[in-house]
């Protein structure tokens, strides 16, 4: 691994036009190309596509195109979890999604992060990225936004248009810009 992908991944800053991490980014352009060009009813394409892209996709999951990411590998997507439409997922850092996840139209999950006070760092395109963390049982309504670094645990629901700034706890609503917790969400019935 080169100097850049090292900084990248231990979430230090670095520089996306290195020429191993412009390389990375085509390869995984290239799959998504081909995955997003695949037509209704062409899972098996869809799988297979997925399965060279994405760090992990677990038994019976799946994702309807146009999805957009920036590496691919850096995904873990569990078992029985959903992306709908229009997902983009900037995975500069580690990006887990747990199982039986339901993530809705036009949802992003962005872990790139640019220097704020230091402008000089920022015009010279310097970046870090912190991971994001869904628990499983998840939803994230249409249009969510969530930030980088964040945790969401398990069996939260996440409204539409929602972004997630700070992480949330398991078992909560919670909506707005930036989102909050409305209210705990109780126990589904056993059966």
């Amino acid at each position: 691994m080169g100097e850049h992908k090292d900084r990248m991944l231990a979430g230090e800053l670095y520089r996306d036009n290195d020429p191993e991490l412009v390389a990375e980014r085509r390869r995984c352009q290239e799959l998504l190309d081909t995955f997003n060009a695949t037509r209704a009813g062409e899972d098996t394409q869809r799988r297979a596509v997925l399965e060279q892209l994405l760090g992990a996709i677990g038994e019976g999951s799946w994702i309807i195109p146009r999805f957009q990411c920036d590496y691919g590998r850096l995904i873990r997507l569990g078992r029985n979890s959903f992306l709908n439409y229009d997902a983009i997922i900037l995975d500069c850092a580690p990006v887990t999604i747990g199982d039986d996840v339901s993530i809705g139209p036009r949802a992003q999950l962005l872990t790139a992060l640019h220097p704020m006070d230091d402008h000089e760092l920022r015009r010279a395109r310097w970046e870090t990225a912190a991971p994001i963390s869904i628990g499983d049982n998840v939803w994230l309504g249409g249009g969510v936004i969530v930030c980088p670094g964040v945790t969401i645990g398990a069996n939260t629901v996440v409204g539409a248009g929602s972004v997630v700034t700070r992480d949330l706890p398991a078992r909560v609503f919670a909506a707005g810009n930036p989102a909050r917790v409305i209210r705990e969400l109780s126990a589904l019935p056993a059966g």
